[in-house]
C-alpha cells in the first residue's frame, strides 16, 4: 500500500440527472513527486474518471501529514471535453490530526448563491458554517486551525492580572466607548475583571489571514514584535535615563551620524538581523550600533521642519493631510458645555487673523473667497486635558491651528490656539501664538507648533491610521468571511484588499496599542490614547464619509461638480493628497463598476442576493454595532450604492491607507518635524518671572525638554521605519491579476482596463512633481508627492499602494 499522505476527492458540478442526487466521488492519494525551481513541492494523484463524470466543481481535501500544509494551487487535466480544471487554494490545510474536518476549495469560477450548480449548494453552505463556527463545538481559546471568524470587543489591551495600573477600560459595546469590533480569540478572563480578556497567551488569528513567509521573514508583525522586545529594553538599558531629553540640536543629528551605541544581546545578533536597514556592526568596536537613516525630508533641507510655509505645505501634502477643514463661519466656536470648560468662543480673533493677512483681504472676505482653513482638536483632545497632566513626562491642551490660501496657492499659518479648561479653583488658561517678528514672540510660536504637531501626530496615529484604516476595516473582513462565500465574486473582488490586516491588528493589540505599548509611552495622551481614538470614533467615523471625495466636501475641502474631471471641484487647487488620490479612488471605481455591472445584471440582482445582504447586514449590526442605527449607512439596493460601499472599502484598504503610513519615516523620522510628546507646558502658562527668565535666556533647552526624550524618539522612529517598509513580495493595487478573475474575459478586460489606469497615475505623478506651478509639491527642499505612486521597490521608499493594509 502507498504512503497516504494526501487525499482528494473530485465533486462534480451538477447533481446526476438520473437521481437528482449527488454521484458518488471519485478519490486518489497523491504521493510528493519532487519540487520546482521555487522550492514548491509538487504533489501528483491519479483519478479514475468515468467518461460521463461531468464537470467538476470543487476538491475535498485530506491532509494525512502530521504538520499543516500551505497548498498553493491544484491543477487537474481531466482528458474530458471540459478540459483542464484550475482551483487556486493559497491556503493553509491543518492536519487530520489536529481537525478531522475535510477542506474543500472551489474552482475559479465565479457564482452567486443563486446561480450556484445543484452540486455545490450543500458544500456553499457547509463552508460558511464552519467559519462562522456552526459545525463543530469548540472549547476554549480558538486554535489557528479552528478557521473561525467571530466578532469581540477591544477587551484585551490591558493586562490587570499582571499590573492593576494597566486596567483598561471595554473599547466597543456601549456609548461611552463605541468602538469597531475584532476578531474574537475566545481566551479566558481576567481574574481581576471579569469583562476584560486574558493575555496569557498568542493571540489567536484564523491561519489564512497570516502573513506569508517572505513577509514574515522580513519586517511584519515578527520584526515589530522584535523591535519592541529585543531592541526597546537594549535601548533602555544603554540610554540609562529614559527620561532625559536630547541636549541640544547636534546630538538629534548623531542618530544619523554616529548612531546609539547597543548592548550585546544574548543568544546572538538579533537586532541586527531584524532591523538590517538601521542596525550597522562596528567592527572595530565590536559593538552594535542603531544609526537611523537619515530621512529624505531632512536630506533635502535640513531646516525645512522649521520653517512655516512647510507647516502649512504639509498640512495638504505631509502625512496626515485629511484633517484640515474649510472655515465657513466666525468666530470659531467649540460645542463643549461652556460651564465646564470655559467659553465656547475661540481667542483667535478677526484683529490678530487681519493682522497676519494684512495686505490681502479683510477676514470677512477671506471666508467669503474660502481662504481660511483650520485643523481644529479642540473639542476632542479638551475633555482629556487635566487627566493626561495628572500623569508623568505629559501634557496636553485642546489645539486648534489656523490657515490662510495665499495668492501662491500654499497655505500660510496665521494662529495656534492653545486651551485649558478650569479645574477647581483653578481658572481656564488660553494662549494665542502666531509668527511674529521678536525673539521671545518667535520662540512662543516654535513652542506652540511644537505642542500642536504632538497632538496632530496623536489623532493621526490613533484616528487617521488606526481607526480609519486598521480598526475599521477589520469588521468587513470577519463579515466577508461568514458570509460571503469563497466562489462569491465580491468575496474574490474584496479578498486582495483583506490579506494580512487581520495579523497586523492582533500585532498592535499585543505591543502598540496595548497598555504601556509603544503608543502609550511616547505618545502625549499616554493611557489615554486608546480611549481617545474610542471617543474620536464615535463623533467622527460614518461609513458614507469614509471615501474620499465625500469626505473631502464633508471638510469643505471640495464641492460637487458634474463638469469637473472627478465631479468635485477643489476649494485649494494644488492640494497633492487630494488631487492624486481622486485618479486612483476613480480608477478604482470604473473597475469597481464594471466588476458589479457584469455579476449583476439588473438591480434586483442585488437585493436578492442573500450572501451580499447578510454580509452588509453584518457589516453594520455586528462589526460595527455601536453605530447599527446611524441613519447614514447605506441600502445596497442598486448598482451604484453597491458600486460607492465596495469602492470606499478598497480605497481605505490601499489608498487612505497609504497615504497616512508610507510617509512615516520621511516626515515623521526627524521628530522635530513631528513629536510625538509634548512632555512641558507652554513656558508663559502661569509661569513666575524666575521662570520666564530661564526660558528667555535658554530656550533652546526649555524646547528640548518639551520635546520627546532620547528612549521615547529613537524607539518611535525605529518604530516608524519598520511601518515605513516595503516586504520583497508586497502586492500593489493594480499589480497583479487574481486567478478567478483571468478566468472571465469580461474582468479579466475590465482589470487590464484598471492596470492602464494606475500606469497613468504613475506618469500624472511624476509630471505634477515636476510642474514649477504647484508649490506644495515642488520647490527647493521640497519633498515630491508621491504616496499615491501605484508600485514601489521595496523598502522604505515614501510611495507604493498596497491592495491591502499589511503593516
Amino acid at each position: 500500500m502507498p504512503f497516504r499522505s494526501l487525499i482528494f476527492c473530485l465533486v462534480l458540478t451538477y447533481f446526476a440527472i438520473e437521481t437528482g442526487k449527488e454521484k458518488e466521488r471519485v478519490k486518489a492519494y497523491a504521493q510528493q513527486k519532487g519540487s520546482d525551481d521555487n522550492d514548491q513541492v509538487k504533489y501528483e494523484a491519479k483519478f479514475e474518471i468515468p467518461a460521463d463524470f461531468g464537470t467538476i466543481g470543487a476538491v475535498v481535501f485530506e491532509n494525512e501529514h502530521k504538520n499543516e500544509m500551505f497548498i498553493k494551487e491544484i491543477v487537474i487535466e481531466t482528458g474530458l471535453p471540459s478540459g483542464q480544471v484550475t482551483i487556486t487554494c493559497e491556503s493553509w490545510v491543518h492536519s487530520k490530526y489536529d481537525n478531522p474536518g475535510k477542506r474543500i476549495f472551489f474552482t475559479n469560477k465565479s457564482y452567486l448563491p443563486s446561480t450556484t450548480p445543484s452540486g455545490l449548494k450543500v458544500y456553499r453552505e457547509r463552508e460558511l458554517k464552519i467559519l462562522r463556527g456552526e459545525i463543530r463545538e469548540v472549547k476554549g481559546e480558538f486554535k489557528s486551525f479552528e478557521r473561525i471568524y467571530d466578532y469581540d470587543v477591544y477587551n484585551d489591551l490591558g493586562d490587570p492580572d499582571n499590573d492593576p495600573d494597566t486596567a483598561r477600560p471595554v473599547l466597543g459595546g456601549s456609548k461611552e466607548y463605541p468602538y469597531p469590533r475584532r476578531c474574537k480569540t475566545n481566551r479566558p478572563k481576567t481574574k481581576t475583571d471579569p469583562l476584560s480578556e486574558s493575555r496569557s497567551s498568542d493571540m489567536y488569528v484564523p491561519r489564512d489571514e497570516a502573513f506569508s513567509e517572505v513577509k514574515g521573514q522580513t519586517f511584519s508583525t515578527k520584526t515589530v514584535y522584535s523591535v519592541i522586545h529585543a531592541v526597546v529594553p537594549n535601548v533602555k538599558a544603554t540610554i540609562m535615563d529614559i527620561d532625559e531629553g536630547f541636549p541640544y540640536f547636534t546630538s538629534i543629528d548623531s542618530l544619523y551620524n554616529e548612531g546609539v551605541h547597543l548592548q550585546a544581546i544574548e543568544g546572538g545578533n538579533v537586532i541586527t538581523n531584524i532591523l538590517p536597514r538601521l542596525v550597522r556592526t562596528v567592527t572595530d568596536l565590536g559593538a552594535n550600533v542603531l544609526r537611523y537613516e537619515t530621512p529624505e525630508m531632512i536630506d533635502r533641507d535640513k531646516f525645512s521642519w522649521f520653517k512655516d510655509e512647510e507647516f502649512g505645505r504639509q498640512t495638504i501634502a505631509g502625512l496626515n493631510p485629511c484633517n484640515i477643514q474649510l472655515v465657513t463661519e466666525w468666530p470659531i466656536k467649540s460645542t463643549l458645555d461652556p460651564s465646564v470648560y470655559g467659553p465656547q468662543e475661540s481667542g483667535i480673533t478677526k484683529e490678530i487673523v487681519e493682522r497676519e493677512i494684512r495686505g490681502y483681504t479683510t477676514l470677512e472676505d477671506a471666508i467669503k473667497q474660502k481662504k481660511l482653513f483650520i485643523i481644529d482638536y479642540n473639542d476632542l483632545l479638551m475633555p482629556y486635558v487635566h487627566q493626561v497632566r495628572e500623569l508623568e513626562g505629559t501634557t496636553l491642551y485642546g489645539s486648534r491651528a489656523l490657515f490662510f490660501l495665499t495668492p501662491a496657492g500654499t497655505l500660510r499659518p496665521l494662529a495656534v490656539e492653545l486651551t485649558r479648561p478650569p479645574s477647581g479653583d483653578k481658572p481656564s488658561w488660553k494662549g494665542i501664538y502666531d509668527p511674529c517678528w521678536d525673539a521671545t514672540g518667535t520662540w512662543f510660536w516654535r513652542f506652540a507648533k511644537a505642542h500642536f504637531l504632538a497632538h496632530d501626530s496623536g489623532i493621526h496615529q490613533l484616528y487617521s491610521h488606526w481607526v480609519r484604516t486598521h480598526a475599521s476595516t477589520e469588521p468587513y473582513i470577519i463579515a466577508a468571511n461568514r458570509q460571503l462565500s469563497a466562489m462569491h465574486p465580491i468575496f474574490r473582488l474584496l479578498h486582495p484588499h483583506f490579506r494580512y490586516t487581520m495579523e497586523i491588528n492582533a500585532l498592535a493589540r499585543q505591543a502598540l496599542i496595548n497598555a504601556n505599548g509603544i503608543i502609550e509611552s511616547s505618545f502625549s495622551p499616554k493611557k489615554y490614547a486608546i480611549e481617545l481614538s474610542s471617543v474620536a470614533y464615535g463623533k467622527l467615523w460614518r461609513f458614507d464619509q469614509e471615501g474620499l471625495p465625500a469626505d473631502l466636501i464633508k471638510r469643505g475641502m471640495a464641492v460637487k461638480d458634474p463638469n469637473a474631471p472627478h465631479g468635485v471641484k477643489l476649494t485649494i487647487q494644488d492640494y497633492p493628497y487630494a488631487n492624486d488620490g481622486l485618479v486612483l479612488w476613480d480608477a478604482i471605481k470604473q473597475w469597481v463598476g464594471d466588476y458589479v455591472n457584469h455579476y449583476y445584471p439588473e438591480a434586483s440582482t442585488i437585493t436578492s442576493d442573500e450572501e451580499l445582504q447578510s454580509w452588509w447586514t453584518e457589516v453594520r449590526t455586528k462589526g460595527h454595532a455601536d453605530k447599527k442605527d446611524e441613519p447614514w449607512w447605506p441600502v445596497i439596493n442598486n448598482h451604484g450604492a453597491l458600486v460607492e460601499v465596495l469602492t470606499t472599502i478598497i480605497w481605505v484598504a490601499s489608498g487612505h491607507h497609504a497615504a497616512v503610513n508610507f510617509g512615516q519615516y520621511d516626515f515623521a523620522g526627524y521628530f522635530p518635524n513631528r513629536p510625538t510628546i509634548a512632555r512641558t507646558n507652554m513656558p508663559n502658562e502661569d509661569a513666575t518671572d524666575e521662570q520666564i527668565t530661564e526660558f528667555i535666556t535658554r530656550p533652546e533647552n526649555a524646547l528640548m525638554e518639551c520635546f520627546p526624550s532620547q528612549f521615547q524618539a529613537t524607539i518611535v522612529m525605529a518604530i516608524l521605519d519598520v511601518l515605513s517598509n516595503h516586504s520583497p513580495d508586497e502586492e500593489y493595487i493594480g499589480e497583479n491579476m487574481e486567478p478567478f478573475w483571468e478566468e472571465d474575459p469580461n474582468i479579466k478586460a475590465a482589470f487590464e482596463i484598471f492596470c492602464g489606469k494606475l500606469k497613468e497615475l504613475e506618469g500624472i505623478v511624476d509630471l505634477r512633481n515636476s510642474d514649477k506651478k504647484l508649490k506644495n509639491r515642488v520647490g527647493a527642499g521640497v519633498v515630491p508627492y508621491q504616496l499615491f505612486k501605484p508600485t514601489s521597490p521595496a523598502g522604505v521608499t515614501g510611495k507604493g499602494v498596497p491592495n491591502s493594509i499589511s503593516i
